[in-house]
């Protein structure tokens, strides 16, 4: 796709206009790393057309600090204060849970999980926001504590021109073929596989 034009147009009796807004549910999935870094980058875009931005972290402990949530707490205050961009809510589903499973029960993490998406479901049929970042979302997929073929429904017929991404690994084939958008990260090298711990600004 050259300059952002399409190969083809396709016949569905839209205007290029109509096209050109209608909602997208991309899924960002893969081993690799970055996954979460391109749904932000897309959601700073988003920010900057003053949509408004939601983030929901499913597999984040609620202590751990994320880089990109302190830039967009910044930038819903920028919003708030000076009407720049549009407004940021930043969500962690759960308390102290995280992809290690080591707090808590699965009980407890399943609860957690049903009761984020259960809120994302009451703001999609609200209208509330205009681009959602639902992170990790496909562990709980999963692992079982949501169910695959509820979340392609509701994305699938939620109102609106909503914009979702979802992150994460082992990504459903049912969420895959329903997405306008698939993008797989492929690890091909990674400073941790020469024992390199994490570093600030490059993870976190």
């Amino acid at each position: 796709m050259p300059q952002g034009q399409p190969l083809t147009v396709p016949d569905d009796g839209l205007t290029t206009k109509a096209r050109r807004n209608a909602p997208l549910l991309a899924v960002h999935t893969g081993p690799g790393k970055g996954k979460s870094t391109a749904a932000f980058g897309m959601a700073l875009r988003a920010w900057n057309q003053g949509f408004s931005v939601a983030v929901f972290q499913f597999v984040k402990s609620a202590k751990w600090k994320v880089g990109e949530e302190a830039v967009f707490n910044q930038l819903g205050r920028l919003h708030d204060e000076h009407g720049a961009g549009g407004p940021v809510e930043w969500h962690k589903m759960g308390s102290g849970w995280s992809w290690t499973r080591k707090h808590g029960s699965d009980v407890d993490h399943a609860a957690a999980a049903a009761d984020g998406w259960a809120e994302i479901k009451r703001r999609l049929a609200e209208e509330r926001h205009d681009f959602y970042v639902l992170d990790e979302f496909t562990y709980p997929l999963k692992w079982g504590w949501v169910d695959v073929e509820e979340v392609v429904e509701v994305l699938g017929t939620r109102p609106g021109t909503q914009h979702v991404v979802i992150t994460g690994r082992d990504a459903p084939q049912a969420l895959i073929d329903a997405a306008d958008l698939v993008t797989e990260m492929t690890k091909i090298k990674h400073p941790m596989d020469a024992g390199r711990k994490g570093q600030k600004g490059i993870e976190w």
